[in-house]
């Protein structure tokens, strides 16, 4: 599958990549593990030469370089720009000192999208991601301001990122009843070595018709087969400061190498095809900081995991989930009701209630 068979984001016309472009590693602001101008400028040209559409930054990666190399690296290349999906995120606060610089509330994600505009010198992005919850901010007020600007042709689709599912939910419902702008897509942590999303956030973006955007696909790089029991760690920008796998995790990334030794390629290619193969809308973002990083990911686009291999992965990562997901079975909530059988499957939960008699 190539990068420009393109699948349209959630409940939308917006059509992008399967593999999204994460921009985080653009720039070298000190204390980031972030790449040169010119190496930036090398892995987007290659993402996009191969028909990737979708670039995802937010508003203070390396404090803002990210954006502004995108911005220079458009504005250098006439009628490339037209052609990408282009997304940032609004919450960082730029201004440390200033408590309106960042967050969720009005003035401040207005300030913030003018920002973002002028670092990336473009007129609007076509995808715009409040990048955290804001629980000091009335969600109604995040999300009219959000229809807002998308009235005003400065934003074109909008998402969430990193917010509990129940402030989603309540947002996503007041945007359809009141006729707002309502979200097509939630970024999420998701891999093989984090999978807790699929307790309530997942559920309800399928219900929803919400596309999947997962960042850290790799998990800081556990996943891209240079962790080994037993073996030092030396190609990693974040081993410094992330730590190694615990033994639990040791045994994800084990069963990840041997599915990829099965198949004849990469832990990291075994890994995005698994997540890329989950239940609707999944669209991983690839993140890297030299051109090759980004074309071993690329692999995945050509791997299919057998019905076998998925037990395995699935299996082996299988996530504790809070409650009340335990009670409704994996994946999906189940009415289950004592001695009889709902949706083809008896309940074995709950014994009859003996002796009972229940009025209506």
């Amino acid at each position: 599958m190539p990068l420009d068979h393109y699948v349209t984001l959630g409940r939308s016309g917006l059509r992008v990549s399967p593999f999204a472009l994460g921009a985080m590693t653009f720039g070298e602001d000190p204390g980031a593990a972030g790449s040169s101008v010119q190496e930036s400028e090398k892995i987007l040209a290659t993402y996009l030469d191969r028909g990737g559409n979708l670039v995802d930054t937010a508003n203070f990666y390396t404090n803002g370089h990210s954006e502004k190399i995108l911005g220079d690296f458009f504005a250098a290349h006439p009628g490339r720009r037209e052609h990408v999906v282009l997304a940032s995120k609004f919450f960082g606060n730029m201004w440390p000192g200033d408590p309106n610089g960042g967050g969720a509330g009005r003035g401040a994600i207005v300030a913030q999208l003018h920002e973002t505009l002028r670092r990336m010198r473009t007129d609007y992005l076509d995808l715009y991601w409040l990048h955290n919850w804001d629980r000091n901010t009335p969600v109604e007020e995040t999300m009219r301001t959000l229809d807002d600007i998308v009235r005003a042709g400065k934003v074109r689709y909008l998402g969430f990122s990193n917010t509990p599912a129940w402030v989603t939910a309540q947002a996503q419902t007041m945007a359809l009843l009141r006729g707002w702008t309502p979200l097509v897509a939630l970024q999420v942590e998701y891999s093989l070595l984090a999978r807790t999303v699929e307790g309530e956030i997942a559920p309800l973006a399928r219900d929803q018709g919400m596309a999947l955007v997962p960042w850290s696909p790799l998990r800081n790089g556990f996943l891209s087969g240079k962790y080994r029991r037993g073996a030092e760690v030396t190609d990693s920008a974040r081993s410094a400061y992330v730590g190694g796998p615990t033994e639990a995790e040791y045994r994800v990334i084990d069963a990840v190498a041997e599915v990829a030794g099965d198949l004849g390629t990469t832990p990291a290619a075994v890994a995005l095809a698994w997540l890329r193969g989950r239940a609707g809308t999944v669209v991983p973002i690839v993140g890297a900081r030299r051109v090759e990083h980004l074309e071993a990911n690329l692999a995945a686009l050509d791997v299919t995991l057998t019905a076998a291999h998925l037990r395995r992965l699935d299996e082996v990562s299988t996530p504790t989930l809070n409650y009340p997901a335990p009670m409704h079975g994996a994946q999906r909530a189940m009415l289950q009701f004592a001695g009889t059988t709902v949706d083809g499957e008896p309940s074995t939960v709950y014994p009859p209630l003996l002796g009972s008699t229940v009025r209506y």
